[in-house]
């Protein structure tokens, strides 16, 4: 078995749920084909660099799979027919990174309920400009 990596972009108008939804319909395909979702990311609700298919925005999403190359050749299949997907890619890489830094939730239910959000931890520099005050 392999790791790969997916992302793909879902249409801006899909609600959490759905997103979800495309989540565990490809998780689904992989556990089939006898291998495994290691991690799942939701990146949250960006804008695209330019207009495609008259979507501005769209919601990224992350796999980390452990799988057989016949496995996420049907995922890339189904992700190819689906209309809800935007863009997507896939690729082979040698390990997974534990969090990526664009990492805001495991899923896209969570992120609107607020929950599993990450806090940034503030810098020195951050923490210094903080104590210095201004005179204006």
């Amino acid at each position: 078995m392999a790791l790969y990596e997916a992302v793909f972009i879902a249409r801006q108008d899909l609600t959490p749920e759905d997103v979800d939804s495309l989540v565990n319909k490809f998780s689904k395909i992989i556990t089939e084909g006898s291998g495994k979702i290691i991690s799942t990311e939701y990146w949250g609700l960006r804008n695209l660099a330019y207009v495609i298919n008259k979507n501005s925005r769209g919601h990224y999403v992350l796999l980390n799979i452990d799988s057989d190359n016949s496995a996420i050749s049907e995922m890339n299949r189904v992700i190819g027919y689906n209309e809800d997907i935007i863009r997507s890619i896939t690729y082979k890489v040698e390990k997974h990174e534990e969090q990526s830094s664009l990492y805001v939730s495991n899923s896209a239910k969570n992120l609107k309920s607020g929950k599993n959000l990450i806090k940034k931890e503030s810098s020195k520099l951050d923490l210094l400009l903080d104590q210095i005050q201004f005179d204006v």
